[in-house]
């Protein structure tokens, strides 16, 4: 089956995004507040009961709905204010969700009554260091928490609370004396750094880069500053190696495009962190960045918000808490912290992007397109934002224009490279659905003449050819070749089922249908494809069924009369109805 890619942002904005090991949540904490969207009692003047706001801030926190889960938390708190519980959570939430005010309040209150409530004293010292009191701030953090994470935490922040008051030694030595996980290599190597770069110690801090950068080197932070000072110490040759080697895992990362225009021209470096508050905030996103990839959704926003809180600028945690949000769907709330993002970042052009794409998201058809057409006219060479408006118009079958798109950003390839795959492969599908078949199988070949071993090329490109009846051999051994290269993927299993099909080996094709089936029962074009397999081996009840199921899957307009057709008459040859068993199958196909 012929598998139409989603749409995704063209550039990597959340994804590697900051420190790439793994981060294992020990006593994750809620999350949430209250914003102009969410839906208490209230607004309903509906009775506000305890047991109500409860239950309905529970479902909210589960559905990772943030504004509601702290709108009815906090309307649950406000019924039994001495609950330490509500407290907690209310708390947490209002703090994940950006109600940063209210937060701090109940933080006062947390810290009061409960001293060692870590996430309140964390909040508190990160204040402490907004009002220019390190002092208070590492005080507030002396007692380290309970657990990895608060242990790591505690210490880093504390650190650059010491770097703050002048102490690089004692901040240094806090650092050194944190023990944990392994992955706490990474972070203690990179802050020391940070924390001997902002001191002066340039030898230092690159040798601590170097065993940050052995330790994780899929850390886009730790790549950047590597580079960084490797430029400083005047190895440029080095810094462009590291450089080079991370574009191979992901081109083209506009942060790092901005670092090697940098060290390029000749100017001043400067400093990942310029201050106890930058470095801090670095702290809190990467962590913040590691616990999101990780699935602790919660206590990711609540790192990030902090992060922001500390440096407003800090424009990777507002890529990282934008990506939260998206993938709690709440695009409205991404697109106004992308928005954020200052015109100066290198990340500010993906950002817009994404806004773009956010649009489409919200069923904004005409606000999607015309941001993501402003981005194209300014530079047609941003294949990226060629490719995001290309993949939107694709998704509302507008071929003939994304067709157009993606034409323009190829045009302004000097010489193709394999990481342009994907823009033949996405023009290759319009011309495929604007039955433009010649020019639509060109754009396929040289998708894979640029990247062999695209499975999704592979399948749409095989699929394309034995709906055709072309080339069956040659088809048959590219789906093959995809099926090896993803073998859960339901829809290419499908292709080779039905490549069978196609050749008359019906046997063969029951056998991988049923299992496309598996990988994908909700549908309607497998399930369809099985029914006609079943059929051609005498299974008609069974061939029944499955159409029956097609038909209950909403299956395309175009596509639900032949199913129709097939669930009364069975499967046409030759424009004849067949078996002379109809008349009993239907008796008991239950469709």
């Amino acid at each position: 089956m012929k598998r139409y890619p989603p749409i995704s942002s063209a550039r990597r904005l959340f994804f590697a995004a900051g420190l790439s090991v793994a981060v294992a949540v020990v006593a994750a904490q809620p999350v949430a507040a209250k914003a102009e969207s969410s839906q208490s009692g209230t607004e309903f003047g509906l009775p506000i009961t305890l047991s109500g706001s409860y239950l309905s801030g529970r479902l909210a926190g589960q559905n990772n709905d943030l504004e509601n889960a702290a709108a009815f938390f906090g309307e649950a708190l406000e019924q039994d204010p001495g609950n330490p519980f509500l407290l907690d959570r209310t708390f947490v939430l209002k703090l994940a969700n950006g109600n940063l005010d209210e937060a701090l309040v109940l933080a006062e209150r947390l810290s009061s009554e409960q001293p060692d409530h870590f996430m309140a004293q964390l909040m508190l010292a990160v204040e402490a260091l907004r009002a220019g009191k390190p002092d208070l701030s590492e005080t507030l953090l002396a007692d380290g928490g309970r657990g990895p994470l608060a242990v790591l935490t505690s210490g880093l922040v504390a650190a650059w609370a010491l770097e703050e008051r002048g102490e690089t030694d004692a901040a240094l030595a806090r650092i050194a004396a944190l023990e944990g996980p392994d992955w706490y290599t990474v972070f203690v190597a990179y802050h020391s750094a940070l924390i001997q770069d902002h001191a002066g110690r340039n030898e230092d801090a690159l040798e601590n880069l170097k065993a940050a950068y052995e330790a994780d080197r899929g850390a886009l932070r730790v790549i950047d500053a590597y580079a960084r000072a490797l430029a400083k110490s005047g190895n440029t040759e080095k810094a462009y190696e590291v450089l080079d080697q991370y574009d191979m895992i992901l081109p083209d990362h506009p942060v790092l495009v901005a670092t090697r225009k940098l060290i390029e021209s000749g100017e001043d470096i400067g400093r990942i962190a310029e201050n106890a508050r930058t470095g801090a905030a670095e702290v809190l996103y990467g962590l913040g960045a590691a616990l999101g990839r990780d699935g602790g959704e919660e206590l990711a926003a609540v790192f990030l918000q902090l992060s922001l809180h500390l440096d407003n600028d800090a424009d990777v945690a507002a890529i990282a808490l934008a990506g939260l949000f998206d993938r709690q769907q709440k695009y409205e709330r991404s697109i106004t912290i992308l928005n954020g993002v200052e015109a100066s970042s290198p990340l500010k052009r993906d950002a817009e992007i994404q806004i773009g794409l956010n649009y489409n998201a919200l069923e904004k058809l005409d606000e999607s397109r015309a941001h993501l057409s402003a981005l194209v006219d300014e530079d047609p060479s941003d294949l990226d934002a060629v490719t995001a408006l290309g993949n939107v118009l694709r998704s509302h079958k507008m071929f003939a224009e994304a067709d157009a798109i993606y034409s323009r950003g190829i045009d302004t390839i000097p010489e193709p490279e394999p990481k342009h795959w994907a823009l033949f492969y996405y023009r290759g599908i319009c011309r495929e659905r604007l039955k433009d078949w010649g020019p639509a199988e060109a754009d396929f070949r040289q998708s894979l003449a640029l990247s062999p071993d695209q499975p999704l090329v592979l399948n749409y490109l095989g699929y394309s050819l034995v709906d055709r009846g072309l080339k069956l051999s040659e088809a048959l051994d590219m789906i093959r070749k995809a099926v090896e290269l993803r073998p859960r993927d339901g829809y290419i299993v499908d292709s080779l089922g039905w490549a069978y099909y196609k050749l008359g080996r019906y046997e063969e094709a029951v056998v991988e249908l049923e299992k496309a089936v598996a990988l994908r029962p909700e549908d309607p074009i497998i399930n369809d494809h099985l029914g006609d397999a079943y059929w051609k081996v005498d299974r008609r009840l069974e061939a029944r069924f499955q159409w029956n199921h097609a038909r209950d899957l909403e299956p395309e307009p175009e596509e639900l009369p032949k199913i129709l057709d097939k669930i009364e008459n069975g499967l046409r040859e030759d424009g004849a109805i067949p078996a002379a068993t109809v008349g009993q199958d239907l008796k008991d196909n239950g469709g």
